[in-house]
């Protein structure tokens, strides 16, 4: 039982890591102090530093703090926004996705996007959690 569990919040943390690389390269931007070029390269747009060899390492990061911030933080946030959730039929769950997408972002440095981009990244996060989980049930 523990180790379904535990094998299900690994998968989680991928598919977040992965779903987190998708929506920084579409929508966000990173500073290439973040993710270090390779030695004799520069990088002189902000796409580059995604591509590099040593990115995998920020997104893994990236994806197990937001599979925390999921696990731990948004079943309080909705407890307490029931009420709001009741009136507005569920659209305030939109906002609660943003704000745990806004959350991650602020903790991890050099990762930049409005608001319009964190919530599009919160439905394609959504997205990618969705066909996570109807691939595990």
């Amino acid at each position: 039982m523990v180790k379904h569990q535990f094998l299900g919040f690994l998968l989680r943390v991928l598919a977040s890591s992965l779903g987190f690389w998708l929506c920084v390269f579409w929508l966000g931007k990173v500073s290439a102090s973040v993710v270090p070029c390779p030695a004799g390269t520069k990088c002189l747009d902000l796409i580059n530093p995604l591509l590099t060899s040593q990115a995998w390492i920020y997104f893994v990061v990236a994806g197990l703090v937001f599979s925390l911030l999921n696990a731990i933080v948004k079943p309080l946030i909705k407890t307490f926004a029931l009420p709001l959730a009741i009136l507005t039929m569920g659209i305030s769950t939109i906002i609660i996705n943003t704000a745990m997408v806004a959350l991650t972002i602020r903790i991890l440095p050099g990762v930049e996007m409005n608001f319009w981009q964190m919530a599009f990244s919160s439905l394609l996060m959504s997205i990618v959690n969705s066909a996570l989980n109807f691939i595990i049930a």
